[in-house]
């Protein structure tokens, strides 16, 4: 007897269907490259400027017009943005989250100061191997997630991994403290970005839009950053500049493209690939900007096999493991791609 359309079981998913996830991967690998696009950006302004914290709010200066000129003409985006000062001093919610933009700023502010000494490619993994320690912790304590998640084997392994590829991509320059100093600099900028996620997401849900949350991050980070230079500029260790060269106004605008595009890509993939696709269209981005562009960095081996590490310790710390208590399905996705489970729930580092 023939099967009917309803009775017949697929073991594999369409041909098509198929073909459509790959496509949409391969665009969140291109997408995932504009995180170390914007490094590179950032790197350079600081080279040029002479100064990384500068270039670190002209990064952060640039995001934040960009949010404005989308946020102020819309009457209830205003409203909420406008609102956001009053709901910090009645404390409606925790203190902290209002903050989360010192995250971001940390990581653009050691873009600013150390990509130009170290490469893209040692930057990036270095921030991805502090980040996926960061989500192991995180998941374990119950930070930004609804359970706490039981330090399981491969969640170990990936932390572990994560040390490995950070001492693998830093290993060239063991005989240069000055370059081993300025990798913990985006190491511990990976670590901080755990709480980061939440932070946004709780801004975003109490004024009702991510757009708001995303432009309060700006802010946070601009005003933090620029008052410690105003401090730096009294002391007279510090001039204000701005640059000459259009592009290097961009570091803040390609944060903001990487996290729409996600926001869009995430519908099609999931979270899971999601994850493992931009993470590797950060490292493999990074290997090619050091190796295309002059006077980025060096791309050594160590440095190839420290990124392919630092991808399998993403993926493995991304496996779900025991929840220690609640029965919401567990978060499956490493939280250095700030993609909240809600698809406009997304983590702005810039």
């Amino acid at each position: 007897m023939a099967n009917t359309a309803d009775s017949v079981v697929h073991d594999r998913p369409p041909v098509a269907r198929t073909a459509s996830v790959g496509i949409f991967a391969l665009f969140t690998v291109l997408a995932g490259m504009l995180s170390p696009m914007q490094s590179a950006v950032n790197g350079r302004l600081g080279a040029d400027l002479g100064d990384g914290h500068l270039a670190s709010i002209v990064s952060f200066g640039a995001g934040l017009v960009l949010m404005l000129l989308i946020i102020l003409p819309r009457p209830s985006t205003r409203r909420a943005f406008l609102s956001l000062p009053r709901q910090l001093r009645r404390g409606t919610i925790p203190w902290p989250n209002f903050f989360a933009g010192l995250c971001g700023a940390m990581i653009v502010l050691s873009e600013g100061i150390s990509v130009g000494a170290l490469g893209v490619a040692t930057f990036q993994t270095a921030l991805i191997s502090g980040m996926v320690i960061s989500g192991v912790v995180c998941d374990r304590l119950g930070i930004g997630v609804p359970f706490k998640q039981a330090l399981s084997v491969f969640r170990i392994i990936g932390a572990a991994l994560a040390v490995v590829a950070t001492v693998l991509v830093v290993s060239p320059n063991f005989e240069t403290p000055h370059a081993l100093a300025l990798v913990i600099l985006p190491f511990v900028g990976g670590l901080l970005a755990g709480w980061q996620p939440a932070g946004n997401s709780n801004i975003g849900k109490l004024a009702g839009s991510m757009l708001v949350s995303i432009t309060w991050n700006f802010l946070v980070g601009f005003v933090i950053l620029g008052l410690a230079f105003v401090g730096r500029a009294a002391a007279g260790h510090a001039t204000f500049s701005l640059p000459d060269t259009w592009w290097m106004y961009l570091g803040g605008p390609l944060g903001l493209a990487s996290i729409a595009l996600m926001a869009l890509l995430v519908r099609r993939l999931g979270l899971l690939l999601l994850a493992l696709a931009s993470t590797a269209g950060q490292l493999v981005g990074s290997i090619l900007i050091d190796s295309l562009i002059p006077g980025m960095g060096v791309v050594h081996v160590v440095t190839v096999l420290g990124a392919l590490v630092a991808l399998c310790a993403s993926g493995v710390a991304m496996i779900p493991s025991r929840q220690v208590r609640g029965q919401t399905t567990p978060r499956q996705i490493g939280q250095h791609d700030g993609i909240d489970p809600d698809p406009e729930a997304e983590e702005v580092r810039s």
